[in-house]
């Protein structure tokens, strides 16, 4: 089976779900994992399907009838690495302010992680007024990463930015 990855967004509204679901299905791919959302009046998403490779092709051409209603973009997935790599997970909690995604991931950049899915928010302070920051991020670090200096770059981030980042 080949991998897909596929990119959707267009404005929201019922039914695009259905429309990609049906596509996949009709063309003999298996929806195998997705994280989609509403964003500002913007459904927008990320797909991994499975799809026989002598149906790739049919299912791609298929996929592009949305246009106009839902952008998707296909990319071939890679297979996994098969490397010592071991999941982490950091989570970040603050007043927000600009530049915060950009801080910390070039801490995780310059360590090599790669982020495997980060969610991030932010919402009114209810105390303290002004607005809150908060990020969830799991990421995978390769066998010979020094993870004592990471969570010293990342606790010179928490003075640097004034939030809270926990890692386990």
């Amino acid at each position: 089976m080949t991998t897909l990855i596929l990119t959707v967004a267009g404005s929201d509204r019922p039914g695009l779900v259905a429309a990609v679901a049906d596509i996949v299905d009709a063309r003999g791919g298996n929806w195998e994992s997705s994280q989609l959302a509403e964003l500002a009046g913007v459904f927008a998403g990320v797909i991994q399907v499975s799809v026989a490779p002598e149906r790739e092709a049919d299912l791609q051409q298929s996929l592009r009838a949305l246009d106009g209603s839902l952008t998707v973009s296909v990319h071939t997935g890679a297979d996994a690495a098969a490397d010592a790599a071991r999941p982490i997970s950091v989570h970040v909690l603050g007043n927000d302010r600009p530049g915060i995604v950009r801080e910390v991931s070039a801490v995780l950049r310059s360590h090599q992680l790669s982020i495997q899915d980060m969610t991030t928010e932010t919402k009114d302070a209810a105390m303290a007024g002004g607005r809150l920051f908060e990020a969830s991020v799991t990421a995978t670090v390769p066998a010979a990463a020094d993870l004592a200096a990471l969570r010293a770059d990342l606790e010179r981030l928490t003075s640097e930015l004034q939030v809270d980042i926990t890692l386990d």
